[in-house]
């Protein structure tokens, strides 16, 4: 977290924290990429609810939030994933997600575009990760 950051400016002036809102959109995308991976990026994986979401402190610029995400369940229709956020390893938000496996039903099985994960993303992921498996 940064002061490079435009919204940290009006949120709020002269006491700049991280907003709520966009650490949840950080836990949103973390989450969706493991439960992305459980189905290896084939599937188009969409948030469905916020089940809960719990903040514990704030955070301000010069701050480093790490975001770990554990799948809880795993269903053909989707998922349910719980993310934690920390600052220095101490927690600052968790939150719990459901994630649907979208089809679109007016498309064939052999006709399903995948508009989340292209065929580059794993292979991104690979290439960040020192070529391990993803």
């Amino acid at each position: 977290v940064t002061l490079a950051e435009e919204h940290l400016h009006d949120h709020f002036p002269g006491f700049p924290v991280m907003p709520r809102t966009l650490m949840i959109e950080g836990m949103a995308q973390t989450a969706g990429v493991m439960a992305g991976f459980i189905d290896d990026f084939s599937k188009n994986i969409i948030l469905a609810k916020i089940q809960k979401a719990t903040f514990f402190k704030l955070v301000h610029p010069g701050d480093h939030i790490v975001y770990d995400a554990k799948l809880t369940e795993t269903r053909p229709e989707g998922h349910r994933v719980g993310v934690r956020a920390t600052v220095d390893e101490t927690m600052v938000a968790e939150a719990e997600m459901m994630f649907v496996n979208y089809r679109d039903p007016t498309a064939s099985e052999d006709r399903q575009e995948n508009f989340v994960f292209d065929g580059n993303f794993a292979q991104l992921l690979r290439t960040k990760s020192g070529g391990k498996d993803v």
